[in-house]
């Protein structure tokens, strides 16, 4: 592969995986819905809290909490569909309502084809049973349609074939006589079009496909804790890159990530595992599987990339340590409540890589612990505070198994403050507050601040970026990074962008990410609004 279709690929990469975190952080609001609703309207727990006159059946909370579960559970139920439109939405390089309008059609259009052909050849019998030929767990129902178990893989056929469809027609011409259909309108014609025979074409590749995936899943829950290791380190090393969420995707919302049979039924995917359980009423313990791939990192967020702040602050000089201090304070405190880590890696990773490998080995380490001891804490965005409360805590132990999880955060704040604290002192790494002149950085308030021209930080960003006409298409944004195309990547002045608050830039091919930490969503909201007046201001200087 040459530099530049390496370099393409890399560009459509961070693409999808900006499209995928949309989806995903869905999750937070809905697993709180669903683990509120599920926790306190579970009459164990009920009981267990002698609960029953505030929380019991047919109290006002009771019924509110009945509600909150039902709506957490058909956000996560109709991930396929949110994973189409989501991933047509960010994909999308012109005209996205209409991109993601078609996409939502042809993913309706695909499962009725396949329950068609499904019907045609009698794998579901008139009376919608199945023939005793399927295999169990094979076939689902999508929106009330019965189709094939696809999981979230069928969104994101979806959303990435409607996505290229809709670039190559949204403007596209027809003779006089269909005029009317030309252009936007164009592209659900296509996609329904397209996604009658893609629909007729899974039902012969799909369950070969199917049977590979299965395959993968249980050579991975065979390969056990090597298994376990190799995704936990592989999780962080795709962090700088960006690429993490379509590990996570694949492990959480696939069979890849493993199978479980809950009140019945045939549960796909780590994540999904987990919240099927939490909903139901007759689980005593949550399994392994479905929280292989998530319970490990608590050690890291709660505990361990603390301590590697406080290890950090320690090494700084005493007359920085005051500057240094509150930004790694902030970092710690966004680090456990949140669970975002980005901006506390970010500062090690660009600065004194070598403590990046040291946490890659230690996250895949904390998750085989986590697996070992069998605690089973889920999670929905990420693994901080919040999330170990609501699905570790509140659970109970009995579920669980949380209170294992205290000596293995107490150990791992240990090990991280003497690994950094060592490393740092034995080979003198720069890290902050170590050298002269490296505390000179603005943050997004100092810089405001500075200039009371509400556009200032977005011109000195795009000035960073080598200006608006070297950046292609829409800017974009994931928790923590600011995301853009650009013609030339060497017209980036990191200096610039250093002092727009920014932690660090990642460069790869044409695609740029640029490390501002949570409050990200902002700046990009404020970058976008700019780059607009400033197309509008040129459109009438030509007119």
């Amino acid at each position: 592969m040459d530099k530049a279709k390496g370099s393409s690929v890399f560009a459509y990469l961070q693409t999808l995986g900006r499209s995928l975190f949309l989806p995903i952080s869905l999750l937070p609001i809905a697993g709180i819905l669903l683990g509120l609703g599920s926790s306190f309207t579970n009459e164990t727990t009920i009981k267990a809290y002698n609960l029953q006159g505030l929380l019991g059946n047919g109290t006002i909370l009771h019924g509110l909490l009945t509600v909150m579960n039902a709506v957490g559970s058909i956000i996560l139920a109709n991930l396929p569909l949110l994973f189409a439109m989501a991933i047509a939405l960010g994909m999308a390089k012109q005209e996205k309502a209409v991109a993601v309008l078609s996409s939502a059609v042809a993913f309706l259009v695909m499962n009725v084809s396949i329950n068609s052909i499904l019907v045609l050849s009698g794998k579901i019998l008139p009376d919608g049973g199945l023939a005793s030929s399927v295999t169990e767990g094979t076939i689902t129902s999508v929106l009330g349609i019965q189709t094939l178990q696809m999981g979230v893989f069928s969104g994101i056929i979806v959303g990435i074939g409607v996505s290229a469809l809709h670039n190559r027609f949204y403007k596209q011409q027809l003779p006089d006589a269909l005029a009317f259909f030309s252009g936007t309108r164009f592209v659900p014609i296509i996609s329904v079009l397209t996604y009658v025979l893609v629909g007729m074409a899974m039902t012969v590749i799909w369950p070969v496909v199917q049977n590979g995936i299965f395959v993968l899943g249980d050579l991975i829950g065979k390969s056990g804790y090597a298994g376990t290791f190799l995704y936990g380190a592989l999780e962080r090393l795709l962090i700088p890159f960006g690429l993490h969420h379509i590990l996570n995707v694949s492990m959480w919302q696939t069979a890849i990530g493993g199978t479980a049979i809950v009140d019945g039924v045939q549960v796909m995917g780590g994540q999904n595992i987990f919240f099927t359980q939490l909903a139901s009423s007759d689980i005593a313990r949550f399994t392994v599987e479905g929280t292989r791939f998530t319970a490990g990192k608590y050690a890291v967020m709660l505990a361990g990339l603390p301590a590697a702040c406080y290890a950090m602050y320690k090494c700084a000089k005493p007359e920085n340590r005051k500057v240094v201090g509150s930004m790694l304070f902030s970092a710690a405190i966004t680090s456990i409540i949140t669970g975002v880590t980005e901006p506390i890696e970010f500062t090690f990773l660009f600065v004194a890589p070598m403590l990046y490998g040291v946490h890659i080995v230690a996250t895949g380490i904390a998750f085989v612990l986590f697996q070992a001891f069998q605690i089973t804490i889920g999670q929905t965005f990420s693994c901080g505070l919040i999330d170990f409360l609501l699905y570790g805590v509140l659970p109970g132990q009995a579920k669980t198994n949380w209170l294992m999880a205290l000596p293995i955060l107490a150990i791992y704040a240990l090990i991280y403050y003497g690994a950094f604290r060592f490393c740092i002192q034995k080979f003198n790494l720069p890290t902050p507050g170590r050298e002269e002149g490296e505390n000179k950085l603005y943050t997004k308030e100092d810089y405001l601040k500075k200039d009371a021209d509400e556009n200032a930080l977005s011109k000195r960003i795009v000035e960073g970026l080598g200006g608006a006409e070297n950046i292609v298409g829409d800017v974009d944004c994931c928790a923590t990074r600011l995301r853009v195309i650009l013609n030339d990547i060497s017209l980036i002045d990191e200096d610039i962008l250093k002092s727009t608050g920014s932690k660090g830039v990642v460069k790869k091919g044409t695609g740029v990410q640029v490390i501002y930490g949570t409050q990200v969503s902002i700046i990009k909201s404020d970058l976008d609004e700019y780059l607009q007046s400033i197309a509008i201001d040129d459109s009438v200087g030509l007119a």
